[in-house]
């Protein structure tokens, strides 16, 4: 671009030559930010661990509840009271009567040597509970995330592979239509590859709303908007080289990894940690039940101000000092204590209960999530190395013939639609492998196997 400025008017020529040549700079950098980019699985988990509001309010909880040890384990705020002691109701004069005084109390309620330190050995189990209740919860948002973001790869595929077939079919009912007007074929097949064109144009139509669903849950995982346009980014088969290696293991190989996960998840899944803590803070909770029976103590001091003259001895009255302690009496233990170290008791056994059930839960999800992962990567496997290839050969071989009349047109469409539907349900088993491990490593207690 060539550029000339007249000296008549100089500054306002420069003005304008130099936003022409803002506008041209910047035109490309705009469209470039304006673009989206490809939505990637690791992108996505960081989206959902950074904000996902829900993730956020389990953190506040662990702080709230990290802030609690110190409130119960700390002895009761003092009291201070002021008093006005025998006080005349005739003339409340503070100097007619010996016994009037004005006294300044202190008390200090303090518990049997052992209850605060049981209150909050208790609170910070549950502190504790709270913390790992969080990082389950980082587990289980990562697991939804990798599922709904591979359902999501699913769906782009598929829609992927229905408009390739489409294309096919419209170029198979081009060939129908060409060679019926010929006289060379016949009209129903004409209308044969456009029925299969409509099914495929109504499926898309499905798989469309599907993956508006699917990518409106995944934008609630990610802290966004529901009606956040995603773009996901592309799979091949290469991505399957991790998942499909190493399928000569024995079974036997496969159940020392399973049992291996099943031990791990014991030590390391947040949930059985979580139920760790409760079943110690109920413990705790027992022994301070059962501290319950001793007695809770009040200290006090007292100092009371008297004015005035004492008429017996014509000397200034003496101030009054007082003490205190008070304590309780547990006298009816059988319907208050005894009943209260059975709830705590019973409250125990029902945390050790569920304990045990969350932990049978676990094995069964880490039974189940691995099956799944086996069968799908046998699945793809089977596809990638078998299945697939023949039904692209079979598709290819039927086209072939159809075109030297040695096939009729049923048949080449039923192999087209077998393959289309072949490539899917291999894209599909890729999803569910994918599927499967996210759930086997959360069901484990880790973020990736």
């Amino acid at each position: 671009m060539r550029i000339c400025i007249q000296k008549k008017g100089r500054h306002g020529q420069v003005q304008k030559v130099l936003a022409t040549i803002a506008v041209i700079t910047m035109a490309p950098f705009s469209a470039v930010t304006a673009e989206e980019y490809p939505l990637t699985l690791q992108q996505a988990e960081q989206l959902a661990v950074q904000h996902n509001p829900a993730l956020a309010a389990a953190g506040k909880q662990a702080e709230a509840m990290a802030a609690i040890p110190s409130q119960v384990g700390g002895l009761p705020d003092p009291k201070v009271s002021l008093k006005a002691i025998n006080l005349p109701v005739d003339t409340f004069s503070t100097t007619q009567e010996n016994m009037t005084q004005m006294q300044l109390g202190f008390s200090q309620a303090i518990p049997f040597p052992g209850k605060l330190g049981l209150k909050s050995e208790a609170a910070e189990h549950m502190a504790a509970a709270a913390l790992q209740n969080r990082q389950e919860f980082r587990l289980v948002l990562l697991r939804n995330t990798r599922i709904h973001w591979w359902n999501l790869a699913y769906l782009d595929k598929a829609l992927d592979i229905i408009r390739r077939n489409q294309d096919l079919l419209r170029n198979l009912v081009k060939i129908a239509e060409t060679k019926y007007k010929t006289g060379k074929g016949l009209q129903q097949d004409v209308l044969l590859a456009q029925l299969e064109l409509s099914k495929l144009l109504e499926r898309e139509l499905k798989l469309q709303a599907t993956r508006e669903r699917e990518a409106a849950t995944l934008n609630a995982l990610l802290g966004r908007p529901a009606d956040t346009v995603i773009l996901m980014s592309k799979q091949n088969s290469h991505d399957l080289e991790e998942l499909t290696r190493k399928r000569n293991q024995s079974l036997e190989s496969e159940h020392e990894k399973v049992s291996a996960l099943k031990q791990w998840a014991r030590g390391h899944r947040p949930m059985l940690l979580a139920m760790d803590a409760r079943v110690q803070a109920a413990g705790s909770m027992v022994a301070l039940a059962e501290k319950d029976y001793y007695p809770d103590f009040n200290v006090g001091a007292g100092y009371g101000f008297r004015q005035g003259i004492n008429p017996a001895t014509r000397k200034t009255r003496p101030d009054f000092a007082s003490i205190m302690l008070t304590m309780t009496v547990p006298l009816y233990t059988g319907s208050k204590q005894d009943r209260a170290v059975d709830q705590r008791r019973a409250e125990k056994a029902q945390v050790q209960f569920s304990r045990q059930d969350v932990t049978n839960q676990v094995d069964a999800d880490i039974e189940a999530a691995a099956s799944d992962l086996r069968i799908a990567r046998d699945q793809v496997v089977l596809f990638d190395h078998g299945i697939l290839p023949q039904a692209r050969q079979t598709t290819a071989s039927m086209l072939a013939g159809y075109q030297v009349n040695k096939v009729d047109f049923l048949n080449l469409v039923r192999a087209q639609l077998n393959e289309f539907n072949t490539d899917i349900q291999y894209w599909q088993q890729v999803s569910m492998a994918h599927q499967a491990e996210a759930r086997l490593a959360a069901a484990a207690g880790k973020e990736v196997l």
